[in-house]
C-alpha cells in the first residue's frame, strides 16, 4: 500500500519534494548561496562542504557514499542482532544523529558555526566505519571471556 503511495507522487507529482529556489533564474558563471542538492544527497554535500580543498572534498563526497557499500562485509560480531549488543546499539544511534546533524548542516550557509559542526560530524562519520569491525571484535572476546576464566588452561 504505501510503496504503491510513493510510485503514484511520484509518477503524478514528481517535483512535490524540490527545492523551488531551484529553478529560479541564475547567473551562469557563478554558483548561486541557494543551491543544494536534493534531501538524499545533503549528508554527502555536508561532507563536500566539510572540506577546504576542493580535490579532498570531491574525494571525501565519493568515499562518504562508497564506504556505505562496505558495511556488509565488515560485520565481525558473532551476534547478528544488536539487540544483545549494547556497545553497538549506541555506536548505531550516533551514528544515526551524526548522519541528521550532517544533513542538517549542509542545508545551512558556509559560515563559521556550522562549518565546525559539519566538520565534526563528518570526522564521526567516518570514524563509525571504522569502529564498526572493531567493536564487533571486542564483544566477541567480552563474551568468550567467561569460558577462558573456567577454563584457563
Amino acid at each position: 500500500m504505501m510503496i504503491t503511495l510513493l510510485f503514484i507522487i511520484l509518477s503524478f507529482f514528481p517535483n512535490i519534494m524540490n527545492d523551488p529556489e531551484n529553478f529560479s533564474k541564475a547567473n551562469p558563471l557563478i554558483t548561486p548561496q541557494h543551491i543544494k542538492p536534493e534531501w538524499y544527497f545533503l549528508f554527502a554535500y555536508g561532507i563536500l562542504r566539510s572540506i577546504p580543498n576542493k580535490l579532498g572534498g570531491a574525494l571525501a563526497l565519493i568515499l562518504s557514499i562508497a564506504i556505505l557499500f562496505t558495511t556488509p562485509f565488515t560485520h565481525t560480531s558473532h551476534v547478528r542482532s544488536m539487540m544483545f549488543r549494547p556497545f553497538m546499539q549506541l555506536t548505531f544511534w550516533t551514528f544515526t544523529t551524526t548522519f541528521i546533524i550532517i544533513t542538517w548542516a549542509a542545508t545551512k550557509p558556509v559560515e563559521p558555526p556550522f562549518t565546525e559542526i559539519g566538520q565534526l560530524s563528518s570526522i564521526l562519520y567516518f570514524m563509525f566505519f571504522m569502529a564498526n569491525p572493531l567493536l564487533g571484535l571486542t564483544e566477541n572476546k567480552i563474551s568468550n571471556l567467561p569460558a577462558l576464566m573456567a577454563y584457563p588452561f
